[in-house]
Order: C-alpha cells, then sequence, then structure tokens
C-alpha cells in the first residue's frame, strides 16, 4: 500500500496498541452516518470540523487518527501536527485495511 503521509502506521499498529491497552486518543475523521454503519470505538470529530476544535487537543497526547481509506485520516494528522501535536498518526488504509486484515466480522465501512 502506498504512503499516505509521514506519519503512517499499519492497522496491525494499532491492534497491538489496544491489545496492549497504550494510552492513546483514536480519532475517526469520518462523518456521522459512516460512523453509524462501522466503527472502532474511537471520538468522531469529522474532518470538516476538526480546524475548529483545535482547542479541544491535549498537544502532548498520543493521537491515532482513522477514517474509511486513509486519505481523510491523512489530512487531519497534518493539520494535528501543524497546530503543534506532535504524537499524532495515521492509520494507513484506514477502517478498509482494519477489515480486510484484522477484523472480518465487522460490517463494511
Amino acid at each position: 500500500m502506498a504512503q499516505q503521509s509521514p506519519w503512517d502506521i499499519g492497522v496491525e499498529d494499532l491492534a497491538k496498541l489496544r491489545e496492549d491497552s497504550a494510552d492513546f486518543v483514536l480519532i475517526d475523521v469520518r462523518e456521522p452516518h459512516e460512523y453509524e454503519r462501522c466503527n472502532l470505538g474511537g471520538t468522531l470529530i469529522p474532518l470538516k470540523t476538526l480546524a475548529g476544535r483545535l482547542e479541544e487537543f491535549d498537544r502532548s497526547s498520543h493521537m491515532v487518527v482513522h477514517c474509511k481509506s486513509g486519505g481523510r485520516s491523512a489530512q487531519a494528522v497534518k493539520l494535528l501536527r501543524g497546530a503543534g501535536c506532535e504524537n499524532v498518526w495515521n492509520v494507513q488504509g484506514g477502517l478498509l485495511a482494519w477489515v480486510e486484515r484484522i477484523d472480518p466480522s465487522l460490517p463494511s465501512p
């Protein structure tokens, strides 16, 4: 899979973070109707609202951002890093890759 941002992690990395109960914030930047259909339990902050909500973020937090396929989350990571959040990562391939490689029991995103 092609790199989507300089800060990509694989779905396997996200699965390991969850398995290890790591201290991180999972952010889903899809739209509410997409979240209702299939989600990983992250905080829903649609990409189009993210710029107006930057003050809500602890810039020292470890954040992992995902969307359906990785494109919107790559944009979100760039925005968050530009706002001073240094430990923010994009889930390469997004929820589609998660369903394909980690949890095929989830509905198609």
